[in-house]
């Protein structure tokens, strides 16, 4: 799986960005191929100097589509609504996803688990 991290800086007009995020949700959701979205509300930093204050990300069966989603007509105006939502205060990741159960990670160290 392939997710686009989204990592929004944060915001000094809170009531506007709520206000409007709906807007972004709408197009991100809409686009072609997407399987599965996250938010995460940062509030607290434990190490580390770059600015986040929210995470969002989208999930992709595969990299190609994930670009394809992008590249897609609601991609672009996701994208601008994002640019606009945010000025720009945004960092965008590709990255590979993995996930294991907590269940599955221990019947392995005990030779149980699938691999």
């Amino acid at each position: 799986m392939y997710k686009l991290v989204i990592l929004i800086e944060p915001i000094q007009d809170q009531i506007t960005f709520q206000e409007q995020w709906p807007q972004f949700l709408r197009l991100a959701e809409a686009m072609p191929g997407l399987r599965r979205e996250t938010t995460s509300w940062v509030n607290g930093v434990i190490y580390g100097q770059h600015p986040v204050g929210m995470i969002h990300e989208l999930f992709f069966d595969s990299r190609e589509s994930l670009q394809q989603a992008m590249e897609s007509p609601t991609g672009q105006e996701a994208g601008r609504t994002l640019q606009r939502l945010t000025q720009g205060s945004m960092t965008l990741l590709f990255a590979q996803h993995q996930e294991d159960e907590l269940e599955n990670i221990r019947a392995y160290r005990e030779g149980k688990g699938r691999e």
